[in-house]
Protein backbone atom coordinates (compact mmCIF):
# COMPACT_ATOMS: atom_id res chain seq x y z
CA UNK A 1 0.00 0.00 0.00
CA UNK A 2 1.29 3.53 -1.43
CA UNK A 3 1.16 6.53 1.29
CA UNK A 4 0.29 9.96 0.37
CA UNK A 5 0.07 12.58 2.50
CA UNK A 6 -1.37 16.39 1.58
CA UNK A 7 -0.47 19.38 3.59
CA UNK A 8 -2.88 22.02 2.92
CA UNK A 9 -4.93 25.03 5.02
CA UNK A 10 -7.56 24.69 2.27
CA UNK A 11 -10.10 22.36 3.36
CA UNK A 12 -11.45 22.04 -0.49
CA UNK A 13 -8.37 21.64 -1.68
CA UNK A 14 -7.74 18.33 0.38
CA UNK A 15 -10.95 16.71 -0.46
CA UNK A 16 -10.57 16.89 -3.65
CA UNK A 17 -6.71 15.87 -4.24
CA UNK A 18 -7.58 12.85 -1.58
CA UNK A 19 -10.42 11.91 -3.65
CA UNK A 20 -8.96 12.08 -6.94
CA UNK A 21 -5.43 10.51 -5.77
CA UNK A 22 -7.03 7.59 -4.06
CA UNK A 23 -7.10 4.46 -4.82
CA UNK A 24 -7.20 0.57 -4.20
CA UNK A 25 -3.43 0.73 -3.92
CA UNK A 26 -2.89 4.11 -2.46
CA UNK A 27 -3.79 5.74 1.46
CA UNK A 28 -4.10 9.31 1.20
CA UNK A 29 -4.15 11.12 4.48
CA UNK A 30 -4.88 14.96 4.36
CA UNK A 31 -3.91 17.30 6.78
CA UNK A 32 -4.42 21.30 7.26
CA UNK A 33 -2.05 22.59 9.87
CA UNK A 34 2.07 22.15 9.80
CA UNK A 35 2.33 20.35 13.71
CA UNK A 36 -0.59 17.83 12.09
CA UNK A 37 1.74 16.92 9.24
CA UNK A 38 4.53 16.37 11.24
CA UNK A 39 2.49 13.71 13.82
CA UNK A 40 1.32 11.95 10.78
CA UNK A 41 4.89 12.10 8.94
CA UNK A 42 5.73 10.69 12.00
CA UNK A 43 2.45 7.93 12.14
CA UNK A 44 2.40 7.14 8.36
CA UNK A 45 5.58 7.20 7.19
CA UNK A 46 4.02 8.16 3.83
CA UNK A 47 6.09 7.79 0.68
CA UNK A 48 4.85 11.10 -1.11
CA UNK A 49 4.11 14.80 0.87
CA UNK A 50 2.27 17.59 -0.74
CA UNK A 51 2.93 20.20 0.49
CA UNK A 52 1.57 23.93 0.15
CA UNK A 53 4.08 26.64 0.04
CA UNK A 54 1.72 29.29 1.58
CA UNK A 55 0.10 27.98 5.05
CA UNK A 56 -1.15 30.50 7.51
CA UNK A 57 1.69 31.07 10.19
CA UNK A 58 3.62 29.15 8.65
CA UNK A 59 6.15 28.95 5.66
CA UNK A 60 6.13 26.08 3.16
CA UNK A 61 9.95 26.36 2.18
CA UNK A 62 10.83 25.76 5.67
CA UNK A 63 8.39 23.14 6.24
CA UNK A 64 10.10 21.95 3.46
CA UNK A 65 13.67 22.06 5.06
CA UNK A 66 12.46 20.75 8.08
CA UNK A 67 11.02 17.58 6.36
CA UNK A 68 14.57 17.29 4.63
CA UNK A 69 16.44 17.40 7.76
CA UNK A 70 14.63 14.91 9.24
CA UNK A 71 13.47 12.42 6.37
CA UNK A 72 16.51 13.37 4.20
CA UNK A 73 15.34 10.86 1.52
CA UNK A 74 11.20 11.75 1.87
CA UNK A 75 9.90 13.27 -1.52
CA UNK A 76 8.26 16.23 -1.37
CA UNK A 77 6.04 17.69 -3.67
CA UNK A 78 5.44 21.84 -3.65
CA UNK A 79 2.21 23.12 -4.57
CA UNK A 80 1.36 27.08 -5.14
CA UNK A 81 -1.18 29.06 -6.23
CA UNK A 82 1.18 32.31 -6.25
CA UNK A 83 4.32 30.81 -7.12
CA UNK A 84 7.23 32.79 -8.35
CA UNK A 85 10.48 32.02 -10.57
CA UNK A 86 12.38 32.23 -7.29
CA UNK A 87 10.21 30.49 -5.05
CA UNK A 88 10.31 27.61 -7.72
CA UNK A 89 14.14 27.67 -7.46
CA UNK A 90 14.64 27.93 -3.88
CA UNK A 91 12.26 24.76 -3.32
CA UNK A 92 14.22 22.71 -5.91
CA UNK A 93 17.07 24.00 -4.62
CA UNK A 94 16.10 23.05 -0.78
CA UNK A 95 15.01 19.04 -2.19
CA UNK A 96 11.67 19.60 -3.28
CA UNK A 97 10.92 16.51 -5.52
CA UNK A 98 8.51 18.60 -8.15
CA UNK A 99 6.72 22.11 -8.13
CA UNK A 100 3.15 22.91 -8.99
CA UNK A 101 0.98 25.52 -9.70
CA UNK A 102 -2.96 25.69 -8.88
CA UNK A 103 -4.94 25.07 -10.15
CA UNK A 104 -4.03 21.59 -11.02
CA UNK A 105 -4.09 19.98 -14.42
CA UNK A 106 -5.19 16.12 -13.73
CA UNK A 107 -2.98 14.54 -15.68
CA UNK A 108 -0.12 16.58 -14.72
CA UNK A 109 -0.69 15.86 -11.54
CA UNK A 110 -1.39 12.25 -11.80
CA UNK A 111 1.98 12.32 -13.71
CA UNK A 112 3.96 13.70 -11.01
CA UNK A 113 2.52 11.03 -8.23
CA UNK A 114 3.15 8.36 -10.39
CA UNK A 115 6.53 8.89 -10.86
CA UNK A 116 6.93 10.04 -7.03
CA UNK A 117 5.78 6.93 -5.96
CA UNK A 118 7.26 4.75 -8.79
CA UNK A 119 10.93 6.68 -6.97
CA UNK A 120 9.86 5.74 -3.80
CA UNK A 121 9.19 1.98 -4.52
CA UNK A 122 12.75 1.99 -6.11
CA UNK A 123 14.16 3.74 -3.19
CA UNK A 124 13.19 1.15 -0.67
CA UNK A 125 14.37 -1.43 -2.78
CA UNK A 126 18.11 0.08 -2.92
CA UNK A 127 17.67 0.68 0.84
CA UNK A 128 16.80 -2.99 1.66
CA UNK A 129 19.58 -4.25 -0.75
CA UNK A 130 22.84 -4.93 1.03
CA UNK A 131 26.45 -3.70 0.68
CA UNK A 132 25.40 -0.86 -2.23
CA UNK A 133 28.64 0.62 -3.08
CA UNK A 134 26.70 3.78 -3.83
CA UNK A 135 25.71 4.33 -0.66
CA UNK A 136 29.34 4.13 0.88
CA UNK A 137 31.36 7.41 0.49
CA UNK A 138 34.58 6.75 -1.62
CA UNK A 139 37.92 7.74 0.14
CA UNK A 140 40.22 10.12 -2.42
CA UNK A 141 42.31 7.71 -3.07
CA UNK A 142 39.69 5.37 -3.96
CA UNK A 143 38.13 7.94 -6.36
CA UNK A 144 41.46 8.40 -7.89
CA UNK A 145 42.09 4.60 -8.43
CA UNK A 146 38.47 3.74 -10.27
CA UNK A 147 38.81 7.29 -11.86
CA UNK A 148 41.46 5.02 -14.25
CA UNK A 149 39.53 2.07 -14.34
CA UNK A 150 38.28 0.41 -17.81
CA UNK A 151 34.81 -0.03 -17.00
CA UNK A 152 32.65 -2.88 -18.83
CA UNK A 153 32.41 -6.66 -19.35
CA UNK A 154 31.29 -6.64 -22.87
CA UNK A 155 32.92 -8.94 -25.42
CA UNK A 156 34.15 -6.18 -27.41
CA UNK A 157 35.98 -4.73 -23.79
CA UNK A 158 37.45 -7.87 -23.02
CA UNK A 159 39.45 -7.92 -26.46
CA UNK A 160 40.80 -4.72 -25.72
CA UNK A 161 41.84 -5.61 -21.76
CA UNK A 162 43.69 -8.57 -23.58
CA UNK A 163 45.58 -6.17 -25.81
CA UNK A 164 46.44 -4.22 -23.23
CA UNK A 165 48.08 -6.85 -20.98
CA UNK A 166 49.63 -8.26 -24.25
CA UNK A 167 51.24 -4.66 -25.60
CA UNK A 168 51.38 -2.73 -22.24
CA UNK A 169 54.68 -4.78 -21.09
CA UNK A 170 56.84 -4.33 -24.98
CA UNK A 171 58.60 -1.22 -25.42
CA UNK A 172 57.04 -0.11 -29.04
CA UNK A 173 54.72 2.78 -30.26
CA UNK A 174 50.80 2.10 -29.92
CA UNK A 175 48.51 3.65 -32.20
CA UNK A 176 44.99 3.20 -30.33
CA UNK A 177 42.02 4.33 -32.76
CA UNK A 178 38.78 5.12 -31.95
CA UNK A 179 35.51 7.24 -32.49
CA UNK A 180 35.53 10.51 -30.27
CA UNK A 181 34.47 10.27 -26.75
CA UNK A 182 35.57 6.24 -26.74
CA UNK A 183 38.23 6.44 -23.67
CA UNK A 184 41.54 6.38 -25.59
CA UNK A 185 43.29 8.20 -23.12
CA UNK A 186 41.37 6.12 -20.22
CA UNK A 187 43.31 3.12 -22.81
CA UNK A 188 46.72 5.21 -22.93
CA UNK A 189 47.11 5.72 -19.28
CA UNK A 190 46.07 1.54 -18.89
CA UNK A 191 49.25 0.93 -21.28
CA UNK A 192 51.53 2.90 -18.89
CA UNK A 193 50.46 1.94 -15.42
CA UNK A 194 50.76 -1.73 -16.55
CA UNK A 195 54.17 -0.85 -18.11
CA UNK A 196 58.07 -1.05 -16.89
CA UNK A 197 57.81 2.63 -16.83
CA UNK A 198 54.81 3.00 -14.54
CA UNK A 199 56.99 4.85 -11.93
CA UNK A 200 57.87 7.13 -14.39
CA UNK A 201 56.23 10.21 -15.98
CA UNK A 202 52.75 9.92 -18.19
CA UNK A 203 52.60 13.19 -20.12
CA UNK A 204 49.15 13.88 -22.83
CA UNK A 205 48.76 16.55 -25.94
CA UNK A 206 45.93 16.59 -27.34
CA UNK A 207 47.37 17.74 -30.78
CA UNK A 208 43.72 19.36 -32.01
CA UNK A 209 43.42 21.68 -28.97
CA UNK A 210 46.62 23.48 -29.35
CA UNK A 211 47.25 25.87 -32.10
CA UNK A 212 50.16 24.75 -34.82
CA UNK A 213 51.98 27.74 -33.83
CA UNK A 214 51.96 26.72 -30.52
CA UNK A 215 52.39 22.91 -30.90
CA UNK A 216 55.96 22.31 -32.04
CA UNK A 217 56.89 24.35 -28.56
CA UNK A 218 54.58 22.60 -26.29
CA UNK A 219 56.11 19.29 -27.99
CA UNK A 220 59.77 19.91 -27.74
CA UNK A 221 60.27 23.31 -25.96
CA UNK A 222 61.81 26.42 -27.09
CA UNK A 223 64.97 28.68 -25.79
CA UNK A 224 64.58 32.12 -24.05
CA UNK A 225 64.55 34.98 -26.92
CA UNK A 226 63.72 32.78 -29.41
CA UNK A 227 60.14 34.40 -30.40
CA UNK A 228 58.36 37.16 -28.81
CA UNK A 229 57.54 36.47 -25.31
CA UNK A 230 60.06 33.90 -24.85
CA UNK A 231 61.67 35.43 -21.73
CA UNK A 232 62.76 31.83 -20.51
CA UNK A 233 63.67 28.12 -21.58
CA UNK A 234 60.80 25.72 -21.23
CA UNK A 235 60.82 22.18 -21.42
CA UNK A 236 58.81 20.71 -23.52
CA UNK A 237 56.73 17.71 -23.46
CA UNK A 238 59.16 15.17 -24.53
CA UNK A 239 61.59 16.25 -22.12
CA UNK A 240 59.20 16.24 -19.03
CA UNK A 241 58.43 12.62 -20.14
CA UNK A 242 62.12 11.27 -20.54
CA UNK A 243 61.61 7.81 -19.42
CA UNK A 244 58.11 7.73 -18.79
CA UNK A 245 55.09 8.21 -21.26
CA UNK A 246 53.85 10.53 -24.11
CA UNK A 247 50.71 9.97 -24.99
CA UNK A 248 49.79 12.27 -28.67
CA UNK A 249 45.88 12.45 -29.17
CA UNK A 250 44.34 13.26 -32.39
CA UNK A 251 47.93 13.07 -34.55
CA UNK A 252 45.84 13.10 -37.16
CA UNK A 253 45.36 17.26 -36.79
CA UNK A 254 49.20 17.75 -36.89
CA UNK A 255 50.44 19.46 -39.42
CA UNK A 256 52.94 18.17 -42.03
CA UNK A 257 56.01 19.84 -40.79
CA UNK A 258 55.09 18.45 -37.07
CA UNK A 259 54.83 15.24 -38.32
CA UNK A 260 58.20 15.39 -39.83
CA UNK A 261 59.79 16.41 -36.44
CA UNK A 262 57.75 13.21 -34.17
CA UNK A 263 59.45 11.25 -36.76
CA UNK A 264 62.76 11.90 -36.18
CA UNK A 265 62.41 11.45 -32.23
CA UNK A 266 60.67 8.51 -32.93
CA UNK A 267 63.87 6.91 -35.54
CA UNK A 268 66.55 9.10 -33.24
CA UNK A 269 64.94 9.51 -29.97
CA UNK A 270 66.98 13.46 -30.45
CA UNK A 271 65.80 16.68 -31.64
CA UNK A 272 66.51 20.14 -30.86
CA UNK A 273 64.32 22.82 -29.05
CA UNK A 274 62.89 26.11 -31.12
CA UNK A 275 65.34 28.47 -31.23
CA UNK A 276 67.91 26.31 -30.14
CA UNK A 277 71.09 24.04 -31.16
CA UNK A 278 71.77 21.73 -28.73
CA UNK A 279 70.68 18.15 -29.46
CA UNK A 280 68.38 16.67 -26.77
CA UNK A 281 68.82 12.75 -26.41
CA UNK A 282 65.22 11.39 -25.03
CA UNK A 283 64.40 7.76 -23.84
CA UNK A 284 60.24 8.31 -24.59
CA UNK A 285 57.59 5.93 -25.30
CA UNK A 286 55.20 7.55 -27.56
CA UNK A 287 51.38 6.23 -27.33
CA UNK A 288 49.22 8.01 -30.08
CA UNK A 289 45.74 8.09 -30.71
CA UNK A 290 43.05 9.29 -33.87
CA UNK A 291 39.40 9.15 -34.75
CA UNK A 292 40.45 9.77 -38.02
CA UNK A 293 41.36 7.29 -41.03
CA UNK A 294 44.74 7.71 -41.04
CA UNK A 295 45.00 5.66 -44.13
CA UNK A 296 43.15 7.72 -46.45
CA UNK A 297 45.16 10.93 -44.89
CA UNK A 298 47.75 9.00 -45.93
CA UNK A 299 46.83 8.51 -49.86
CA UNK A 300 45.77 12.54 -49.76
CA UNK A 301 49.12 13.25 -48.66
CA UNK A 302 47.80 15.16 -45.70
CA UNK A 303 50.02 12.42 -43.42
CA UNK A 304 53.08 10.75 -43.62
CA UNK A 305 53.08 7.26 -44.58
CA UNK A 306 56.72 6.36 -43.36
CA UNK A 307 55.14 8.12 -39.70
CA UNK A 308 51.90 6.38 -39.96
CA UNK A 309 53.61 3.12 -39.95
CA UNK A 310 56.17 3.97 -36.82
CA UNK A 311 53.34 4.46 -34.86
CA UNK A 312 51.50 1.67 -35.68
CA UNK A 313 53.47 -1.01 -34.75
CA UNK A 314 50.99 -2.09 -32.34
CA UNK A 315 47.60 -0.97 -32.74
CA UNK A 316 44.42 -1.16 -30.08
CA UNK A 317 40.76 -0.12 -31.42
CA UNK A 318 38.31 1.06 -29.17
CA UNK A 319 34.40 0.03 -29.97
CA UNK A 320 31.84 2.62 -30.17
CA UNK A 321 29.14 2.75 -27.22
CA UNK A 322 26.64 1.64 -29.59
CA UNK A 323 29.36 -2.28 -29.98
CA UNK A 324 29.24 -2.20 -26.43
CA UNK A 325 25.64 -1.66 -24.88
CA UNK A 326 25.45 -4.38 -22.36
CA UNK A 327 28.13 -2.25 -20.74
CA UNK A 328 25.94 0.99 -20.31
CA UNK A 329 24.41 -0.12 -16.75
CA UNK A 330 27.75 -0.40 -15.44
CA UNK A 331 29.15 2.62 -16.88
CA UNK A 332 25.93 4.64 -15.70
CA UNK A 333 26.55 3.63 -11.78
CA UNK A 334 30.25 4.18 -12.30
CA UNK A 335 29.29 7.59 -13.52
CA UNK A 336 26.91 8.33 -10.75
CA UNK A 337 29.12 7.08 -7.93
CA UNK A 338 31.76 9.09 -9.48
CA UNK A 339 30.09 12.46 -9.15
CA UNK A 340 27.36 12.54 -7.41
CA UNK A 341 29.31 13.77 -3.94
CA UNK A 342 30.68 16.89 -6.18
CA UNK A 343 27.22 17.77 -7.66
CA UNK A 344 25.53 17.05 -4.29
CA UNK A 345 23.05 14.87 -5.29
CA UNK A 346 21.24 12.17 -3.14
CA UNK A 347 20.53 10.08 -6.12
CA UNK A 348 22.13 6.37 -5.41
CA UNK A 349 20.26 4.73 -8.58
CA UNK A 350 18.82 4.80 -11.81
CA UNK A 351 15.36 3.22 -12.78
CA UNK A 352 14.67 0.64 -15.20
CA UNK A 353 12.95 2.72 -17.54
CA UNK A 354 15.91 5.41 -17.38
CA UNK A 355 18.68 2.39 -17.75
CA UNK A 356 16.23 1.14 -20.93
CA UNK A 357 16.35 4.93 -22.13
CA UNK A 358 20.08 4.81 -21.57
CA UNK A 359 20.45 1.65 -23.76
CA UNK A 360 18.41 2.70 -26.83
CA UNK A 361 20.42 5.46 -27.45
CA UNK A 362 22.95 5.69 -30.65
CA UNK A 363 25.71 8.14 -28.48
CA UNK A 364 27.53 9.74 -31.28
CA UNK A 365 29.58 11.40 -28.17
CA UNK A 366 30.23 7.82 -27.05
CA UNK A 367 31.07 7.35 -23.10
CA UNK A 368 31.79 10.96 -22.83
CA UNK A 369 28.48 12.12 -24.17
CA UNK A 370 26.90 9.31 -21.71
CA UNK A 371 28.77 10.75 -18.66
CA UNK A 372 27.59 14.80 -19.54
CA UNK A 373 24.13 12.95 -19.08
CA UNK A 374 24.52 11.16 -16.34
CA UNK A 375 26.16 14.42 -14.56
CA UNK A 376 23.22 16.69 -15.73
CA UNK A 377 20.55 13.88 -14.31
CA UNK A 378 22.56 14.03 -11.06
CA UNK A 379 21.93 17.60 -10.96
CA UNK A 380 18.13 17.14 -11.78
CA UNK A 381 17.43 14.77 -9.57
CA UNK A 382 16.30 15.17 -6.27
CA UNK A 383 15.17 12.14 -5.17
CA UNK A 384 17.42 8.66 -4.83
CA UNK A 385 16.80 7.77 -8.15
CA UNK A 386 17.12 9.19 -11.31
CA UNK A 387 14.47 8.18 -13.70
CA UNK A 388 13.33 9.06 -17.31
CA UNK A 389 12.70 12.89 -16.62
CA UNK A 390 16.04 13.52 -15.05
CA UNK A 391 17.53 12.25 -18.52
CA UNK A 392 18.20 15.05 -21.57
CA UNK A 393 19.82 13.53 -24.81
CA UNK A 394 19.85 16.94 -27.12
CA UNK A 395 18.06 17.52 -29.72
CA UNK A 396 19.88 15.12 -32.15
CA UNK A 397 18.62 12.19 -29.77
CA UNK A 398 16.66 8.64 -31.05
CA UNK A 399 13.76 10.42 -28.59
CA UNK A 400 13.30 13.59 -31.40
CA UNK A 401 13.89 11.97 -34.87
CA UNK A 402 10.25 10.74 -35.51
CA UNK A 403 7.42 13.14 -35.88
CA UNK A 404 4.87 12.33 -34.12
CA UNK A 405 3.05 8.72 -35.36
CA UNK A 406 -0.12 7.84 -33.58
CA UNK A 407 -1.52 7.26 -30.07
CA UNK A 408 -1.10 10.74 -28.48
CA UNK A 409 3.10 11.31 -28.70
CA UNK A 410 4.67 14.38 -27.82
CA UNK A 411 6.83 14.67 -31.10
CA UNK A 412 7.79 17.71 -32.77
CA UNK A 413 5.36 19.27 -34.65
CA UNK A 414 5.02 19.04 -38.86
CA UNK A 415 6.46 22.63 -39.99
CA UNK A 416 7.74 23.11 -43.68
CA UNK A 417 11.42 21.76 -42.36
CA UNK A 418 9.95 19.02 -40.46
CA UNK A 419 7.54 17.37 -42.60
CA UNK A 420 4.78 14.82 -41.22
CA UNK A 421 6.01 11.11 -42.26
CA UNK A 422 3.44 9.50 -41.02
CA UNK A 423 -0.09 10.67 -42.37
CA UNK A 424 -2.03 7.74 -42.30
CA UNK A 425 -2.23 3.99 -41.08
CA UNK A 426 -0.41 1.36 -42.00
CA UNK A 427 -2.74 -2.27 -43.84
CA UNK A 428 -0.60 -4.08 -45.22
CA UNK A 429 2.68 -5.08 -47.24
CA UNK A 430 2.34 -2.41 -49.69
CA UNK A 431 1.82 0.69 -46.89
CA UNK A 432 4.29 -0.53 -44.81
CA UNK A 433 7.24 -0.89 -48.01
CA UNK A 434 5.69 3.03 -48.61
CA UNK A 435 6.45 3.81 -45.30
CA UNK A 436 9.32 2.84 -45.37
CA UNK A 437 10.31 4.62 -48.59
CA UNK A 438 8.59 7.86 -46.46
CA UNK A 439 11.42 7.39 -43.59
CA UNK A 440 14.18 7.07 -46.14
CA UNK A 441 13.64 10.02 -47.73
CA UNK A 442 13.47 11.97 -44.82
CA UNK A 443 16.87 11.26 -44.03
CA UNK A 444 15.87 9.37 -40.57
CA UNK A 445 18.21 5.84 -40.48
CA UNK A 446 16.63 4.40 -37.04
CA UNK A 447 13.57 2.97 -38.77
CA UNK A 448 13.05 0.14 -36.20
CA UNK A 449 12.60 2.44 -33.44
CA UNK A 450 10.47 4.13 -35.57
CA UNK A 451 8.49 1.06 -36.57
CA UNK A 452 8.46 0.75 -32.49
CA UNK A 453 6.99 3.96 -31.88
CA UNK A 454 4.46 3.46 -34.62
CA UNK A 455 3.20 -0.11 -33.46
CA UNK A 456 3.11 0.99 -29.60
CA UNK A 457 0.85 4.23 -30.55
CA UNK A 458 -1.41 2.52 -32.35
CA UNK A 459 -2.01 -0.44 -30.00
CA UNK A 460 -2.21 2.09 -27.04
CA UNK A 461 -4.77 4.06 -29.71
CA UNK A 462 -6.81 0.78 -30.37
CA UNK A 463 -7.12 -0.42 -26.48
CA UNK A 464 -7.73 2.80 -25.20
CA UNK A 465 -5.13 3.14 -23.33
CA UNK A 466 -4.98 -0.01 -21.53
CA UNK A 467 -1.63 -0.81 -21.01
CA UNK A 468 -2.11 -4.62 -19.38
CA UNK A 469 -3.66 -5.76 -22.78
CA UNK A 470 -1.55 -3.66 -24.95
CA UNK A 471 1.26 -5.87 -23.22
CA UNK A 472 -0.14 -8.82 -24.15
CA UNK A 473 -0.85 -7.73 -27.59
CA UNK A 474 2.56 -6.87 -28.34
CA UNK A 475 3.92 -10.12 -26.21
CA UNK A 476 6.00 -7.84 -23.66
CA UNK A 477 5.91 -7.17 -19.77
CA UNK A 478 4.07 -4.08 -18.94
CA UNK A 479 7.30 -2.55 -17.55
CA UNK A 480 9.00 -2.97 -21.04
CA UNK A 481 5.80 -0.88 -22.33
CA UNK A 482 5.98 1.14 -19.58
CA UNK A 483 9.56 2.18 -20.25
CA UNK A 484 8.68 2.50 -24.50
CA UNK A 485 5.65 5.15 -23.21
CA UNK A 486 8.14 7.33 -21.25
CA UNK A 487 10.75 6.66 -23.95
CA UNK A 488 8.49 7.88 -27.14
CA UNK A 489 6.64 10.21 -25.01
CA UNK A 490 3.45 7.88 -26.03
CA UNK A 491 1.08 9.41 -22.97
CA UNK A 492 -2.48 8.14 -23.34
CA UNK A 493 -5.21 10.36 -21.74
CA UNK A 494 -6.23 9.03 -18.18
CA UNK A 495 -9.88 9.90 -17.47
CA UNK A 496 -10.39 11.08 -13.79
CA UNK A 497 -13.89 10.02 -13.40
Amino acid sequence: MQRILIIDDDEGVCYSLARLLSNDDRRVTAVQTPDAGFEALRGEDPDLVLLDVKIPGADGLELLRSIRRQRPRQLVVMMTAHGTTETAIEAMKHGAYDYLMKPFDTEVLNGVVVRALDNARLNKRVLASPGNPLERKQTPGERAAAADRIIGQSPAMHEVCKKIGQVAPREVPVLIRGESGTGKELIARALWQHSKRSGKAFLAVNCAAIPETLLEGELFGHEKGSFTGAESRKLGKFEQADEGTLFLDEVGDMSIATQAKILRVLQSSTFERVGGSETIKVDVRVVAATHQNLERLVKEGKFREDLYYRLRVMEITLPSLRERRQDIPELVRYFVNRHREALLSEATDVSPAALDALQTQDWPGNIRQLENVIRRALVLCNGSIINTDHLDFGPDSAHSELGAVGGGGHAAPATSANPPVIAAPVNGADDLDKLVERLLSSGRTALIEDMERLLIGRALEKLNGNQLQTAKLLGITRNTLRSRIEKYGLRPKVKVM
